[in-house]
């Protein structure tokens, strides 16, 4: 246990914490520690048996303590890992008016973004490829999955499509897509994306620092240049607390 937690969980320190239920108390410790940086992202939690005994209080009280942060979205609980602080999360507006890159949208608001790998290569394309891209069965097509961090939070799973006429060597996107394919003037101009609610499973769930069974965003858009032909094909699983996707609606002269 480290120091700051020790202090915190502290019997001295419990009792001292004003008037209530004992696990209000507790949990009320918690989050300030998770709010004021005493506790960061990722961190993890002793037992719940190691906690109760460190601050003389039952199992009972430190469980809803901790499932009341749970719900709160402060903690998430991993199956057969442990409880895990997670840092709270300011949420993004992105415009669905506006045909963005992920990096794009983030370099705006001032975020400093980067992406961990989750696959890129050239493969031979899968059904839906073949019918969205218009690709003959005996094609390629580049895949590029990422998860998308902004300031150290994960916010996204993104997995794009690319026939390899357009884009032959998936390694050399090193930063935004829309921008690689820009070089080339192959830069999308519309767009068509369908957004559905969902619940976030394992394995996206522990990449994206949710809890399992956690709302999400999941989002399909077809992008095409500026001939018809389309461009991009992407998947992406968004964490719903940290995005809200806005439109712009007129009314109209008829």
């Amino acid at each position: 246990m480290t120091e700051s937690l020790a202090a915190i969980l502290s019997p001295e320190s419990l009792q001292s914490g004003g008037s209530g239920p004992l696990y209000l108390k507790l949990r009320q410790s918690l989050e300030e520690a998770i709010n004021s940086g005493k506790l960061n992202h990722g961190d993890a939690l002793p037992p719940e048996r190691d906690l109760a005994d460190y601050a003389n209080i039952s199992r009972v009280t430190v469980r809803k303590a901790v499932d009341d942060l749970v719900k709160d979205g402060l903690l998430v609980r991993r199956h057969g890992s442990g409880t895990f602080v997670v840092k709270p999360v300011s949420k993004v507006q992105q415009s669905l008016s506006r045909l963005t890159s992920f990096t794009e949208d983030m370099a705006r608001r001032g975020l400093t973004t980067r992406a961990q790998w989750l696959d890129r290569g050239l493969v031979h394309p899968s059904p839906d490829e073949m019918m969205i891209l218009g690709l003959p069965a005996d094609a390629l097509v580049a895949r590029l999955g990422r998860l998308r961090i902004a300031d150290d939070m994960p916010l996204a799973i993104e997995r794009a499509s690319i026939s390899s006429e357009f884009l032959p060597d998936p390694a050399s996107v090193t930063g935004s897509l829309y921008a690689e394919l820009e070089k080339q003037g192959l830069r999308p101009v519309r767009a068509v994306q369908r957004i559905s609610a969902c619940n976030i499973k394992d394995p996206e769930a522990a990449m994206l620092g949710v809890g399992t069974g956690a709302a999400g965003l999941s989002i399909e858009r077809i992008s095409y240049l500026r001939s018809g032909r389309v461009i991009e094909f992407t998947r992406s699983l968004y964490r719903g607390d940290a995005y809200d996707f806005v439109a712009e609606l007129t009314l109209s002269d008829q």
